[in-house]
């Protein structure tokens, strides 16, 4: 494990090396695109001349080319420059004497200089040379030096050469001579030999080493050997994390790196059979907030994300020992981590003052995701539920929230309180699960079941939910003028952390049959977040805006007076009760025009559209009664329908838009369901959930759909709507693909052989067939003009086929009586009736076409009496005889010669018009 570890810190080495390197290089070709480009462009002459005077001091390496003041342009060569010198990492010329990295490079000569492609690429290929022979040396060599230290302690270990007093004493040496080493250098006037190695700063290299090992020494002197007390071991790693913090201000953000990563690999490496988890903590502690003053003042965002991702890594692996986890050390290191966030990391940064467009911290993503974890952890996990270690997990998310509240850039922190609040009180919920098992209802936290709830979980959810919505309300406000993505972040989680909450803890300890107390709650919720979207909206720019913080909070309290109606209710007047809420938010847009509540209303719609799918009955099929129309499906479906289309009435005043539009959709909607359902009922005696309907269902469900059409249409003509315009066509669609799939095929007595009834005319064939007919000719009339043609064309095709099919089973119905199926084959006598009734109405759709100036019924007259021609040709005469054949022939002859005569007629008295 020891190689490993080294191996691994040797490989990161390695990496940001080369990271470094590719960087550079891949900067070096672009400089050399650009300048090729130049050459290319004809800007600088392919071919220039080395100055005489740069040629005899032989200065190659370094010299710059020369070229007619008339060959080059100055103007396009000044204006690349500056960009490749913001582009290029400042580099220190050779020969100069600097005391860092911190030094700033001469200003550039004014005089553009051009470099030739020759020159380019051996500049690249010296650089290759620079990297390999300076840099990549130097910080190998610095790494081998801190190793190095460590392997000749963990040597006199093993070999037992000397006392654990002189080994300690050897190492600090050691550290020490590496540090001053650094600082005699760089104070002695230390030259960058080589133009470009600025990386390679060799003090800083030294001092990272030394304090690599000093670092290691004073901890192996407390958590191991036990030398130095905890106070003395506080305050020497102090001393050494100020020291660290000193140098790397002089020599640049390396240092810093190296003596974090040695600060967080040193417990690994010196290990104890024993450890102390306060030292440790105590260590990672002054460890953090020395990398957080340093990170600070030069404004590292990743080294202050690295320390707090080793922080992090170092609270979570010791939590994974549950047993024997120390809860004093855990909050001490967690109220640590978000001290150095708050007071250090974000001093400064985090008032109201600074700039809407500032966003937020990416480096406080870091701890809120660990603290949040190690919270999660305090109130999931079994042995620290048992331990009662719920209630501190729970101050450490009031922790998050109030660091989130007071530093706005770390909203981050908020954002993992909320989502480990909701994760902790959905896994209380029985049978809810998060996790794997799914199958068993429990909560799967790393393998280990959670508890559904107990004496803690419902005062500190009641104390999580009032810290959410108050902090919530309050920022959202306080940011809803200014930066709207805040607003409306505080306000989510001021709604939907509350909200979990409630129903997490009535779905655990309250009754859910009726439970008053949490319906109470749930009420005065509805209040508190309505009231809150009114006072964030007073705060908006301009004010009564209605943005996103104000819809979460009115969005929450629909919700909430959703919840309320579910605790106080039973299933029926909950689903009555919220199609009848419908109205509350469309009557607001009276007051205010806020986008969300129209959209409230739809909301509405979406959730009792839920409720009837998961229980037609309304009530449940048990307490539905028998009694016919005045049963629980008439409020449960009609008061819906009344309420959505007041709604849709009050928002087509007021906001308009596309919720009106679903508002009137679902008012058509749930008016048809309310008929069909009753007509259901009382055909099934009281029976919802049976099977296909009969073809008397079947007829009452076309009939209603017909009407509805009808209904739609007219209200669309005082009231034009798209929805009213398109529902009405798509429910004369609607109409005849019931009769062409359901009357005409799948429930035509003929194939059903079902009883059509005993009374002559008052039966199963006048309210499947001449009924629809009558309602689908009178909405064909009614449509002309009002919809496109095809429409009224369809609808008088379907009436003319209804009142044919409608004659035609009556004709049977004569001869074979109550069942009409075709089983029961087929008479002389009455298939001759056929040829004269088909005929007969031919003449007549003829009459009523010519009459209404329907050339829809004229076409469909022509098609019946073609059929009848070529019934009485092609079936009559064969199976006809005597005077019925003859007969069949003469009616035919007649009605055709009238039918002639008639159109001569016609057309005579249409000539004598014209002229």
């Amino acid at each position: 494990m020891f190689e490993s570890l080294i191996g691994l810190v040797a490989i990161i080495a390695l990496f940001v090396i080369i990271s470094r390197q590719q960087s550079r290089i891949g900067l070096i070709e672009r400089e050399l695109g650009a300048l090729r480009s130049l050459v290319l462009s004809g800007v600088v002459p392919p071919v220039v001349r080395l100055s005489d005077q740069e040629a005899a001091e032989g200065k190659a390496h370094t010299s710059s080319v020369s070229a007619p003041a008339a060959d080059i342009a100055p103007a396009a060569i000044s204006d690349p420059a500056p960009a490749m010198v913001q582009a290029m990492e400042v580099e220190i010329p050779a020969g100069e004497s600097v005391p860092g990295p911190w030094s700033a490079p001469e200003a550039a000569p004014e005089t553009p200089e051009v470099v030739p492609a020759a020159v380019a690429q051996a500049a690249r290929q010296s650089d290759v040379e620079t990297a390999l022979g300076t840099r990549w040396a130097v910080w190998v060599g610095g790494i081998a030096l801190a190793l190095g230290g460590l392997f000749l302690i963990r040597y006199t270990i093993e070999a037992g050469i000397f006392g654990p007093g002189v080994r300690l004493t050897m190492a600090a040496v050691l550290g020490l001579v590496l540090v001053a080493g650094g600082e005699f250098i760089r104070r002695t006037g230390f030259k960058v030999p080589v133009q470009g190695v600025a990386g390679a700063y060799i003090p800083a290299i030294l001092t990272a080493a030394g304090a690599f090992i000093l670092f290691g020494t004073v901890y192996a002197a407390h958590g191991v050997y036990g030398f130095i007390g905890p106070a003395l071991a506080f305050t020497l790693l102090g001393a050494i994390g100020i020291a660290t913090i000193a140098a790397a201000l002089v020599h640049g953000q390396a240092l810093a790196g190296i003596g974090l990563v040695g600060a967080m690999v040193t417990p690994v490496l010196i290990a104890s059979q024993a450890p102390n988890p306060w030292a440790l903590f105590g260590y990672l502690a002054i460890v953090l907030a020395a990398t957080g003053v340093i990170a600070r003042m030069r404004d590292w965002q990743a080294l202050m994300a690295a320390a707090f991702f080793g922080t992090g890594i170092w609270t979570i692996l010791y939590m994974t020992d549950a047993p024997g986890a120390d809860l004093s050390a855990i909050l001490f290191i967690d109220a640590v981590t978000l001290a150095v966030l708050a007071l250090v990391w974000l001093s400064g940064r985090g008032g109201e003052a600074e700039a809407p467009e500032s966003g937020f911290d990416w480096p406080s993503i870091v701890p809120g995701a660990f603290i949040a974890f190690s919270a999660l952890g305090l109130s999931v996990d079994a042995t620290f539920v048992a331990a009662g270690y719920a209630l501190p997990g729970a101050l450490v998310l009031v922790a998050l929230v109030a660091t989130a509240f007071f530093r706005p850039r770390a909203a981050p922190l908020l954002h993992a309180a909320g989502l480990v609040t909701v994760m902790i009180h959905l896994g209380i919920i029985p049978p809810t699960t998060i996790g794997s098992n799914f199958s068993q209802g429990n909560l799967g936290f790393d393998g280990l079941p959670v508890a559904a709830g107990n004496a803690l979980t419902l005062p500190i959810g009641i104390g999580l939910g009032l810290v959410f919505l108050a902090a919530g309300l309050w920022a959202a406000r306080r940011f809803a003028a200014s930066v709207w993505i805040r607003a409306a972040s505080w306000a989510a989680w001021g709604v939907i952390a509350p909200l979990v909450i409630l129903l997490a803890l009535w779905l655990t300890f309250g009754n859910l049959d009726r439970d008053f107390a949490y319906a109470a709650v749930a009420a005065l919720l509805v209040v508190i977040l309505a009231a809150g979207g009114e006072w964030i909206a007073r705060a908006e720019e301009p004010p009564f805006k209605g943005g996103a913080a104000v819809s979460f909070a009115l969005g929450g309290a629909a919700v909430a007076g959703l919840l309320m109606l579910h605790m106080a209710f039973d299933s029926g007047w909950t689903t009555t009760l919220l199609g009848a809420a419908a109205i509350v938010p469309a009557l607001a847009t009276r007051w205010r025009s806020y986008p969300v509540l129209g959209w409230i209303s739809v909301a509405a719609v979406i959730t009792v559209l839920g409720r009837v799918a998961f229980d037609p009955t309304i009530v449940g099929a048990g307490f539905l009664s028998t009694t016919p129309v005045f049963n629980w499906l008439l409020p449960g479906y009609g008061v819906p329908a009344l309420a959505f289309g007041f709604a849709a009435w009050q928002l087509a005043h007021t906001t308009n838009g596309r919720p009106r539009l679903a508002m009137e959709a679902a008012a058509a909607l749930f008016a048809l369901l309310t008929l069909a359902m009753l007509v259901r009922h009382a055909m099934h005696g009281g029976v919802i959930n049976s099977d296909a309907p009969t073809l008397a269902e079947q007829a009452i469900y076309t009939l209603i759909a017909i009407g509805a059409g009808g209904i739609l249409i007219a209200i669309d003509r005082r009231t034009p709507s798209s929805v009213l315009r398109y529902g009405s066509m798509a429910l004369g669609v609607a109409s005849a693909a019931f009769v062409v799939i359901q009357h005409f095929l799948v429930l035509n007595p003929l194939f059903t052989d079902e009883s059509t009834g005993r009374i002559p005319v008052f039966n199963l064939l006048f309210l499947a067939y001449l009924l629809p007919a009558v309602a689908a000719g009178g909405l064909a009339l009614y449509s002309r003009g009002k919809r496109p043609k095809w429409y009224s064309a369809m609808l008088a095709l379907v009436a003319a086929l209804l009142a044919f099919a409608y004659a035609t089973l009556s004709v049977r119905r004569l001869f074979k009586g109550e069942f009409i199926g075709l089983w029961s084959g087929l008479g002389q006598l009455e298939t001759y009736t056929y040829s004269a009734l088909w005929l007969v109405i031919g003449v007549a759709l003829l009459t009523a076409g010519v009459w209404l100036k329907s050339q829809v019924l004229r076409i469909a007259s022509a098609g019946l009496i073609a059929v009848a021609v070529l019934k009485v040709f092609l079936f009559d005469m064969s199976e006809l005889e005597g005077v019925l054949r003859a007969l069949s022939f003469i009616g035919l002859g007649a009605v055709l010669i009238g039918i002639g005569l008639f159109y001569q007629r016609l057309l005579t008295r249409a000539a004598k018009e014209k002229g």
